[in-house]
């Protein structure tokens, strides 16, 4: 397989990216290669309003898997066998997401889709693109093992001063509580980026708290 476009976020690293699509209201857009830049291949998908993206884990392409992984929504002690889990670190390292279409624009690089809720890394490999289709792609009666719900949130706090819209969307993905699980030093600073900032957060109980906001150079 080869790419046919790649995804632009402001996920510039893995910590903080959202474990699963839709979970945040994040930005992105999709730009083609120039081979598969043709406005006819995407003629009728602006009328889906989400899509599937089949993309790849480029940073885990030369990483070892194992047959077991330990899931963060078990606390990172549990074991699961790797195909009963979405860990990034598989055989083949293919990503899914649904997310949602806002837009369908053209310009001079050809077709670019707008997206809502990617939960993947900056110019990350794109191998496909399908419609959601919600007659048949929709289970709400599915049964979902440890994952059968989302997980409880985090509260947020600002003690630095950060602008909307991107505050918002940072107390989104901090609410999700990026931390690994088995972490729970309430000394330590962490340190995200996102888009153009650079931040810095402690936990204090049930409250992440955004201690110190730059801007990146």
């Amino acid at each position: 397989m080869k790419p046919i476009a790649h995804i632009h976020t402001k996920f510039i690293d893995k910590f903080g990216i959202p474990r699963q699509a839709g979970l945040a209201d994040t930005d992105g857009y999709i730009v083609f290669e120039p081979e598969f830049a043709v406005r006819e291949a995407v003629r009728g998908l602006e009328e889906f309003s989400h899509i599937w993206l089949i993309w790849e884990f480029s940073e885990n392409v030369d990483k070892d898997w194992s047959p077991t992984v330990r899931p963060p929504k078990l606390g990172g002690n549990a074991r699961k066998g790797v195909f009963a889990t979405r860990s990034p670190f598989r055989p083949n390292p293919i990503g899914l997401s649904c997310v949602e279409l806002t837009k369908v624009d053209f310009d001079e690089r050809g077709p670019v889709l707008y997206v809502k809720g990617a939960d993947i890394l900056d110019g990350s490999p794109i191998f496909d693109i399908k419609p959601y289709v919600p007659y048949c792609d929709s289970k709400p009666d599915a049964e979902g093992s440890f994952a059968h719900k989302e997980p409880a949130k985090k509260q947020v706090a600002f003690e630095a001063e950060m602008p909307e819209p991107d505050r918002s969307t940072i107390a989104e993905l901090l609410a999700q509580d990026p931390r690994p699980s088995y972490q729970d030093d309430p000394d330590r600073v962490y340190g995200m980026d996102y888009g153009k900032w650079q931040l810095k957060f402690v936990a204090r109980g049930e409250t992440l708290i955004v201690i110190d906001v730059q801007e990146r150079k």
